[in-house]
Parts: C-alpha cells; structure tokens; sequence
C-alpha cells in the first residue's frame, strides 16, 4: 500500500514540488542528519549540472522558459543545504562525508594554498561570471521591452498584407510575450544569483570565524586544531555550495547570451562560426610550429597543437571544396533546366495558359507500377528514361525533350500508356514483382516454365511474366529475362524512333542551329542560312527522320541545303539530295552483321512501270490495283526470303527518280524497311542482291494499259 501512495505522489508532479518546496524550507529550521546532507548535496550538485547541460544544448531561450523559476528553486535548495551545513559544522565540528572530502581534497595539506583557492573560486563567481550574467540579463531585458512596439506592428502589418493569417497572428504575438516575461523574468531572476554568491561569502567567514571561537570556547579545541578543523570544513561547505553556483551561473550566462531564433545548438553554432575557415586554422597551425622553433621555447607542445590545427585546415578546406563543387553543379544544373525546359511557376496561383500547354512526349503508370519510379524502392525507370535521351542524341542526332512519368489512377494497376503530344498511341502491361521471358533460342525443351502469357509491346514476340525464382532457369535454356523497367524503357525507345518526325519541333531545329554555331563560327552558319530558315530545315529533316535517317551532321545537311535550295525549293527534292550527302551514313546504318548490304531489287520492267505511274512533280503515284497488290505480294516474299536465309533484315533498292515514290507505295504495309537508292551506296560499301521483285508479263502488260480503277498514293 505505501508503495502505491509513493508511485501516487511521483505521477503527480504539482504535489511532488510542492513537498519539495515545504522541505527546503523545513531545512534552514530542523537539522538534518549527517548522512541524509550528503544526499542533499550530492543531488544539488547533479541538478546544477543537468541546468547547465540543458541551457548549452537549448537552441532558442524561449525553449528553456521555465529557466527563471527553476533558477529561484536551485537557489533556495542549495542556500537551505548552506544553513543545514552551517548548524552541524558549528554544533559538532563535522558536516557529512562530501563537504569533510571536498575541503580536504582542495587543502591538500596546505591550508594557505586551499584556502586562497577556495577565495579564487569565490571571487570568480561573484565578480566575473555573476556580473557579467546580471549585466546581460539587464541589458537584454531593455532592449526587448523596447523593441516590442516594433515588432508588435510588424505582426499587424503582415496580417493586413495577407500574408500571415489569424491564427499565426496569434502564435507570434503569443511568443513576443513569452519573449518579454521571459528577458524580464531573468533580469530579476540573476539578482537571485548574485544574492546567492554573496550569501555564500558572508556563510563562509561566519564559518572560520563562529567555528573557531566554538571550537576553542566551547568544544575545548586548542587553536591548531580548531583552526585546522573548521578550514577544512568551511572550505569543503564552500566548495559543495560553490559549485553548483558555479555551474547555474555560468548556465544563466549561456541562457541569456544565447541570441533567439537559431537553427542549431551551441556547439554547432561555435564549429560554424570558429573553425569553419580553413585559413584562419592554417595561420595558426604555421605560428605555432615557428614558435615552437623559437630557442627556448617548449617545442613539443607548440609542434603537437600546430600539427593539429594544419590537419583540421587541410580537412575543412577539402570540405569546403566539395560543398562548393556541389553548390556550382546544383546552380548549374538550375541554370540548365531554366534555358531547356519550361519555368516552374507560382504554385500559389495557377494560370490558365498552364492548362493548355501539352507534354511532347509523357508516360502514365498505373498505381502498381509506381515503384518503378522510386529510387529508394530499387526502381531504375527514371535512369532508363535519362539514357533514352542520351542515346537518342548519339542515334538520331536530336535532343528528346523532357520526359514526364506520372501516375494515373484510371489505368488498370499494372498498365502504362506512352503519349505524345497529350494523346495516348500505345500501352503496355507489365508485373513489377516478375520479370519477361522470351524464348529467342527457340527451344521447346523448357515447356515446365510457367507464368503469365504476354506479348512484349516494343516487337510483339511472345512471351511469359515469370517469377524470380524461375529467372535462372529460363535463362539456362535460352530464354531473354528482362525486368520491367527494361520493357517500358524499350518500348518507350522503339516509340520514339517510329515518331521522331513528330516530336522534332521547330524549336528543336533553331537549338540544333544555335548549338552548331558553338562548333563553327556564327558567320559560318550564318552563311548558310542566308537562303534558308528553321521551317525548311525541320520539314527536310521530319523527312530524314521518318525514314529513321539520323540527323546528326547536321554542318552536312545545311551544307547541302544552302547550295540545293537555289536550285528547287520543292522539299521532296531538298531530300533526296540531302540522303546523297549522308550516303555513309545510311549506308552503315543498314549494314547486315558480315559487313555486307545486302538488298532486294526491283527487275527493270517493274521500275519502269512505277515510273511511268509517277506524276511530273513527283508527289503522286497512280499504278493499277493489280499491279500493286502482286508488287507488295512478291516483295513481301522475297523479304521472308531474304530474313530466313540470312537473318538480316534487308533494304530494297531502286532507281532514284522512283525512291521516294516507292517508299510512300509501301510505308503503310512495311513501315520497317528501308528503301535506298543507287545514288546513296557509296564507293566502299559492298552491296550484294539477295533478291529480286518481279512481275509477270500478263500483270505488266495489263499495269501498262490505262485502267479507270487505279491506286494513288502520296
């Protein structure tokens, strides 16, 4: 039952306080035991270090308000422990273990020498710390009273702005009045402090003083050993007393010299603010080290801090090299993004011109996917997305503009979309916790592979979503494992190559054109512009691009356009020229893997047929129906042919008055092949036929005739 009354009285802290403050006060009346007063100081002593801990590690002093309160309680405490002390040295010459231990620890057999120490730790106290505190405490006091008319408009100022509400009104005017009792509070609350030192002067000669007349009047004592008996005693009382205020009183000048509103404690601030310059660090370590040279003076100790401090300068300035570095390439990148891309605006104020703009190119996910996005989840989509870019650059010779991944939760949750220009033109499903098996080996010895039946979007080939404990068994037996990230990112690059003719904007062309002038000279590009503008080179790159011809030199395209475009203006012509000049090129681009480019012709009567059936300005086609459909029959034929027997894909070839027109004939039937001209191989390309498209005589003699029922393609 007494347990639980005591458990009682712990949880409740207003009676566990009020009991204390009752207690000191019976202490300066009862005495108290020996024993019971070395607790009693032991505790005082430890409270006093909690107080200074605190206020060193307080970031802001209205964080310590209570500080005063405690301050008058620490007071009171360690004052009823000096009048406790005080009645057991001068009724019995002795005060407990701590205060006999600490006064001759301090004596050391001496007791002049203990004695003037105990007089430095006191004036100390009184003069230094608890003056400069008090004069603090005064000074910090009237400045805030007087700055708070000040302060107290701003508040009403912002509220009227708008830019604070009421509520935060409230909360700023409530912290300026804690401010203000606070900075008041502690100028009377460091009275106590100074009050407390004296209090400990005057205890201190009532002690050696009252203790020896006792000592030799009462107690029968000789001179010698009164004298020796009551030092010791009225030094190690002093000590106990004095430490612990010592400690609050440098605590209350921390308290109150620490400026308000820091960010960070006291320790963090001094590194900042002291060590933080490599060169201040790098003078003193080279002053001390010639100091230490200096005849006479102890070189060890000089050498050993000299060392120190250069080690620390040769550390913080290797830091503050790499904060700075990281500082240039966050602005740099900042600065990047701000001539690339488009403005962040105000995300207060969100304008309606905003609603209308339209992402190039833009990735939804469905809400199961969005791992793939996270980093810190082991998703490497974004880093996929990043190296597109890059090697769309290196392969097109365009710069992809940014990417938008986003999630959308009208999509199924393993489905992505892929839009461009704000409408959806493919999607896909992928399993983030599975990978994607294809069976590229052809092998059917692993029929035991299960998982779920998919086709891969970017190709079309089948394939199986399996687990990842399956993952080393299908690769034994031939199968391509890929992770997700890998199909959307693949996917998202044969996407790119089909449509880079549309995402080549006109704004790209003119970047394209500024950044050659970095490479060349500005008259030079100049120069070559003097005939032409940014539209006629984007519609002959669209061109290029649509045939999936890279447009990186581009110094050759403009090159070729300058001299071409005084003879024809006609961009199908513009071109065709311009493939001539990136002949290599397309060329190397089409290779087959033994270095060879191989290719499917057209038999001379099918070529003159397609002529005859092309319009003078070359834009349109017109051929009989039946021709047409034994045209692409036969070529689809031979192009099975050609793959089956060589395992690379092959170009047609053809005249090139007829190039263009051809491609356009079967671009919607075979969008993957590559059709070249004579005029595009170059000198040291080996070109080698696998195959020949031809006609039979009856379907070329019916195409030669004039049908009413033709075929037009453009």
């Amino acid at each position: 039952m007494d347990l639980k009354k005591l458990a009682f009285l712990l949880k409740n802290n207003d009676i566990v306080l009020a009991v204390g403050l009752v207690t000191i006060v019976a202490m300066m009346i009862l005495p108290i035991p020996p024993n019971l007063l070395d607790f009693l100081l032991t505790i005082n002593i430890s409270f006093a270090i909690i107080i200074l801990l605190v206020c060193l590690y307080t970031k802001e002093p209205l964080d310590y308000s209570t500080f005063p309160t405690i301050l008058l309680l620490a007071t009171l405490f360690r004052l009823g422990l000096n009048v406790s002390a005080t009645r057991l040295i001068l009724l019995h010459g002795e005060a407990g273990n701590v205060i006999n231990a600490f006064g001759e620890f301090v004596i050391g057999g001496n007791y002049v020498v203990g004695f003037v120490i105990f007089t430095i730790l006191v004036l100390i106290n009184f003069m230094v710390i608890t003056g400069g505190a008090g004069r603090v405490a005064e000074v910090s006091a009237r400045f805030t009273l007087d700055s708070m008319p000040g302060k107290q408009l701003s508040i009403d100022a912002d509220l009227n702005s708008g830019l604070i509400t009421e509520a935060e009104a409230k909360i700023r005017r409530r912290k300026l009045e804690r401010e203000i009792d606070f900075y008041g509070t502690m100028d009377g609350a460091s009275k106590f402090v100074k009050g407390d030192a004296t209090a400990g002067i005057v205890i201190v000669v009532i002690n050696i003083v009252g203790g020896f007349i006792i000592g030799m009047w009462q107690l029968k004592m000789n001179a010698l050993t009164a004298l020796s008996t009551y030092t010791i005693l009225t030094v190690g009382d002093g000590l106990v007393s004095q430490i612990p205020a010592l400690l609050i009183s440098t605590a209350t000048g921390l308290i109150i010299s620490r400026a308000s509103g820091q960010d960070s404690s006291l320790s963090q601030d001094i590194q900042n603010e002291m060590f933080s310059d490599p060169r201040v660090l790098g003078v003193l370590s080279g002053l001390l080290c010639f100091m230490g040279i200096v005849p006479g003076m102890p070189t060890l100790p000089f050498f050993t801090v000299g060392a120190i401090a250069g080690y620390a300068a040769y550390f913080k300035n290797n830091e503050n090299k790499k904060k700075e570095a990281v500082e240039q390439a966050e602005k740099d990148a900042s600065t990047k993004q701000e001539k690339m891309g488009k403005r962040k605006k105000k995300a207060t104020r969100e304008s309606v011109l905003e609603l209308l703009s339209v992402e190039t190119i833009e990735i939804e996910v469905g809400y199961r996917l969005v791992p793939l996005l996270n980093v810190e989840q082991g998703g490497d989509l974004l880093e996929r997305i990043a190296q597109i870019r890059r090697q769309t650059a290196l392969d097109l010779g365009i710069v992809l503009p940014s990417i938008r991944v986003r999630d959308n939760l009208q999509l199924s949750p393993n489905t992505y979309q892929i839009k461009l220009k704000g409408i959806a033109i493919e999607s896909g499903e992928v399993y983030p916790d599975r990978s994607l098996a294809m069976n590229s080996s052809g092998n059917n010895e692993s029929s035991r592979l299960t998982g779920i039946s998919a086709i891969e979007p970017a190709f079309g080939l089948p394939a199986l979503w399996i687990e990842e404990k399956d993952k080393d068994y299908a690769e034994t037996y031939g199968y391509t494992v890929v992770s997700p990230s890998a199909v959307v990112s693949t996917h998202l690059t044969e996407i790119i190559k089909k449509n880079a003719a549309d995402i080549l904007s006109r704004a790209d062309v003119q970047q394209l054109i500024d950044n050659l002038k970095k490479e060349v000279t500005e008259d030079y590009v100049a120069d070559l512009m003097k005939d032409l503008n940014a539209g006629e080179v984007q519609q002959v790159m669209h061109n290029l691009l649509k045939e999936r011809v890279p447009v990186r030199d581009l110094k050759t395209i403009l090159e070729t356009l300058s001299l071409q475009i005084k003879i024809n203006k006609n961009p199908d012509y513009l071109t065709e020229q311009t493939r001539r000049a990136l002949a290599r090129t397309i060329c190397k681009q089409n290779l087959a893997d033994t270095g060879e480019l191989l290719a499917i012709t057209l038999a001379p009567d099918v070529e003159n047929v397609i002529a005859q059936g092309v319009s003078p300005d070359g834009q349109n086609l017109t051929l009989d129906p039946d021709f047409t459909r034994r045209l692409l029959d036969n070529l689809n034929m031979e192009l099975e042919k050609a793959i089956s027997a060589s395992g690379n894909q092959p170009v047609v070839l053809c005249s090139s008055p007829i190039r263009l027109a051809f491609r356009r004939l079967i671009e919607r039937t075979y969008p993957q092949i590559t059709v070249m001209s004579y005029n595009e191989i170059t000198s040291n390309t080996k070109a080698k036929s696998i195959g020949v498209v031809r006609i039979t005589n009856s379907a070329l003699e019916q195409a030669s005739v004039p049908n009413p029922i033709t075929a037009e393609v453009s």
